[in-house]
């Protein structure tokens, strides 16, 4: 009886199985099945990824390239640049350069309307000329008083006094010559020349504008003496200015030129200091060659200070550098420490060497030792251990990368 039982039994489980496994079917349950297949079985069989099979977290220890650099931003200008005006007022007779225009020294650039200037030096010629002729009189008058003087037929204030007015004569003539020869030049100063070979950069005035020259010089054009050297003057910050030096290799880039990157070198460093939102910044003189001219006035330069580089040398992520204490390692330490000694994972056991932090950068660090080889890992923690971490070791205010290009943060 038990037996037909059973028999009975095994038929409606098999129904019941088909019913709950076409239920899951029509109602997409598989789906989920499926993912929480594919997200837990790795958890039970694959393990942490950051962990070596010993147990301890580690970072791997690389070769590459770093340097350390300033980066800053400036503006492209020419070396010597020269502000040339007018030393006499009137109206602008003719121009005879424009911009961009290329200039040798004593080029006439353009000349003002000289009636006024004549007629002042005219005016000037006759003052003197008459002056000359009342010296002239005054030298007669005294001759003869002191012939008169010399015979006593006049008396010694009559010989003073003709003295005193031929003197006086003489020192009118010479004060009217001065006047003479400052009208002269005033009417040479209608002609404006070039005091330099280069290029007009700027023209600031027009045919028949009038020149007022009576309080100030006014600004008739800008002449940049040679384009093909160029200067970049950028402000560099207190906290970086001391490990930047004369001489040191410049790279930078500007907008008009995405893809190529420029170089140069630091010229000067300027003692004077400026305060720019409470932070205290120095100029930095950069001199750039432009023989090919592809440099203009007035370019922004995304610049970079080349401070130190180093090439194929071993470095690490600052993470490698937070652990605080050997301790929860569980080896003996030989009383090193993270100061003084990294915990390598070699061949499977954690050994201590010596080094010295090279080059220190925003994400990697350069590690200085004898005692590292290819594929070291840096040992960082054992896991399920607590750790205590501080934040020495991770960096300073400079920034440290690769070799490649590209523009520098501003």
């Amino acid at each position: 009886m038990a037996t037909r039982n059973e028999n009975i039994n095994k038929p409606q489980k098999r129904s019941f199985v088909r019913r709950a496994l076409s239920w899951v079917w029509r109602k997409k349950w598989w789906i989920v099945l499926i993912a929480v297949l594919i997200f837990v079985v790795p958890m039970f069989f694959g393990g942490s990824k950051k962990a070596t099979k010993s147990g301890y977290a580690t970072v791997e220890i690389t070769r590459g390239d770093m340097r350390q650099i300033v980066s800053a931003t400036g503006e492209i200008q020419p070396v010597n640049t020269v502000n040339i005006g007018s030393q006499v007022s009137g109206t602008i007779d003719n121009i005879y350069v424009d911009y961009n225009s290329k200039v040798k020294k004593g080029d006439i650039l353009l000349t003002i309307e000289p009636s006024v200037l004549k007629a002042q030096v005219e005016e000037a010629k006759a003052s003197l000329s008459s002056a000359e002729s009342k010296a002239r009189l005054a030298k007669s008058e005294y001759l003869r008083e002191k012939t008169l003087f010399e015979s006593d037929f006049t008396a010694r204030a009559d010989l003073e006094k003709a003295q005193a007015s031929y003197e006086q004569a003489q020192q009118d003539v010479v004060r009217m010559k001065s006047q003479y020869e400052r009208a002269q030049t005033n009417l040479g100063y209608a002609t404006i020349t070039s005091p330099v070979d280069g290029t007009v950069i700027s023209r600031k005035v027009d045919v028949g504008q009038t020149v007022a020259a009576s309080f100030q010089t006014p600004d008739l054009f800008e002449i940049a003496e040679d384009l093909s050297k160029m200067q970049i003057e950028t402000s560099v910050s207190e906290a970086d200015i001391g490990v930047v030096k004369e001489g040191q290799r410049v790279t930078f880039t500007v907008d008009a030129y995405p893809n190529k990157t420029f170089e140069g070198r630091v010229y000067q460093i300027r003692l004077s200091p400026t305060t720019t939102s409470n932070v205290v910044v120095y100029t930095v003189v950069i001199e750039v060659d432009n023989s090919d001219l592809a440099l203009m006035p007035g370019m922004t330069a995304f610049v970079t200070i080349v401070v130190e580089e180093r090439f194929n040398t071993f470095k690490v992520q600052n993470s490698a550098f937070l652990v605080r204490s050997f301790d929860t390692l569980g080896v003996e330490t030989n009383g090193a420490t993270p100061e003084t000694h990294l915990a390598i994972m070699r061949n499977g056991k954690i050994t201590f060497v010596e080094y010295k932090k090279g080059l220190v950068g925003a994400t990697e660090t350069e590690i200085v030792s004898e005692d590292i080889v290819e594929g070291d890992k840096i040992v960082v923690g054992k896991m399920g251990a607590t750790t205590q971490r501080s934040g020495i070791g991770m960096g300073g205010n400079r920034r440290s990368g690769g070799m490649g290009g590209g523009r520098p943060p501003m």
